[in-house]
């Protein structure tokens, strides 16, 4: 809908999807949604999330997964939400063969494009660069490139980046430093998950001056039936406290990463991105946080992050 002071973000889920799928899920005849089927089941999960205090929503499904721009903009005119689109890609295995050819030059310019001009014709502009590790917990060489080309598109932008997982760190950070991007803007994602958490050296990212991402709450081992990233309540609650004892708060952010209506899989039965207000605060307030850290967690370090830097 426009540019958003930082100061006017509120409680921020830094850390969602409106809607995603993977390239070709609209031809899945079982778990492909209409407009119509998305539109109930998205309206009252935002409306929710703003009543309970929500602000911003920020929507991390890059380009080729499912991302609608005019869709978030109903959305955010129905709920008041505010919606942050992004550009760039969940990871290499998403971006469809024009993409995946492209040099890093080239995907700088759409980066470039989607961030200063706008997304297609809608009219609207990325707030956040998306990348990602492929499948296989090891950076591909087109993972590296779009790292690269997300880097000169930060630094010339002064958009930050959100990384999907935070495995295999080191050729990041190098390509990072490379560029001559300011590790703080950089979110190191899914640092929590139950698949990925034993080998994301999250403290080591955040000694080199990245920012952690504790962005899977609510995918739960305690689910009916949990996906193959499920991780222990408790576990990884113990794990975020831990880091918050360890003097690590400016450096946390925290998410649900859900799907308000999946596209082309059946997603998560039970988890929304309200988990944030009806399980996790609670969690953290029971355990001793206190409501000056917990603002920290949502309002300031979300602000701080999105901030567009000179």
């Amino acid at each position: 809908m426009g540019t958003i002071p930082a100061e006017e973000l509120g409680i921020v889920a830094v850390h969602e999807h409106i809607g995603y799928g993977m390239p070709g899920s609209e031809l899945d005849e079982k778990w492909w949604k209409t407009p119509e089927e998305r539109y109930a089941e998205t309206v009252p999960k935002l409306r929710q999330f703003h009543e309970y205090g929500g602000g911003t929503i920020v929507d991390a499904t890059g380009i080729c997964n499912g991302r609608d721009v005019d869709y978030y903009k109903s959305l955010s005119k129905k709920t008041g939400v505010h919606i942050v689109a992004c550009t760039g890609f969940v990871g290499g295995d998403t971006a469809l063969p024009h993409f995946a050819r492209a040099s890093v030059a080239y995907l700088a310019s759409v980066f470039v494009h989607e961030i200063t001009v706008g997304i297609g014709d809608t009219g609207s502009r990325a707030g956040v660069i998306k990348v990602g590790v492929s499948r296989g917990g090891r950076m591909t060489e087109l993972d590296k490139r779009i790292y690269r080309a997300a880097a000169r598109a930060s630094v010339a932008t002064g958009v930050p980046i959100l990384t999907h997982l935070a495995i295999d760190p080191a050729p990041a950070i190098r390509i990072f430093n490379e560029e001559g991007l300011p590790l703080d803007r950089v979110l190191f994602g899914h640092a929590d998950d139950g698949l990925n958490a034993e080998n994301t050296p999250s403290e080591w990212i955040m000694s080199q001056g990245g920012r952690i991402g504790f962005d899977t709450f609510g995918y739960e081992t305690e689910l009916p039936d949990p996906p193959f990233w499920a991780r222990p309540r408790k576990e990884r609650l113990d794990h975020f406290l831990d880091l918050i004892a360890k003097g690590h708060l400016n450096r946390l952010l925290a998410s649900a990463d859900a799907n308000c209506s999946p596209l082309g899989w059946p997603g998560v039965k039970g988890h929304t991105v309200n988990y944030i207000f009806e399980d996790l605060m609670p969690d953290l307030r029971n355990a001793g946080v206190d409501e000056a850290d917990i603002k920290t967690l949502f309002v300031d370090n979300p602000a701080e992050f999105l901030s567009i830097s000179a």
